[in-house]
């Protein structure tokens, strides 16, 4: 018998005051629509954002704050140049990785040095 049947949103933890950023990051560049917390977690600060699947990414605010440097969110993206360019757009630094070649994938920081890979699908 399964127990688990998916998976419905991850969190990733950054500073308190971490708002702005995460709208300019993951809405902004990355094109997620954010989502409303409800009103008894929205006190605690954060944001929350919506996948193209109907999952949800959470950031989280946590005290003290230490960013991931390993442990990691990774994302899929269907044009993989796409987000290379648009992260150029932004200032935001990319390194590419080949160890998984012929797959595509690049790593990139969020504003508060967490990891997060993205990984380019077939179309």
């Amino acid at each position: 018998m399964t127990l688990i049947t998916g998976l419905d949103h991850v969190q990733i933890e950054a500073p308190r005051g971490c708002e702005a950023a995460a709208r300019t990051f993951f809405a902004d560049f990355l094109g997620l629509p954010e989502r409303t917390k409800p009103p008894v977690l929205a006190a605690r600060g954060g944001a929350w954002f919506g996948l193209p699947d109907g999952r949800q990414l959470h950031v989280g605010v946590s005290e003290p704050f230490e960013p991931r440097r390993k442990g990691h969110l990774a994302l899929r993206s269907a044009d993989l140049d796409a987000v290379i360019k648009r992260a150029a757009d932004f200032q935001i630094s990319v390194t590419p990785d080949a160890e998984l070649a012929p797959l595509r994938r690049v790593y990139l920081n969020d504003p508060w040095g967490n990891r997060l890979e993205i990984l380019e699908t077939p179309r």
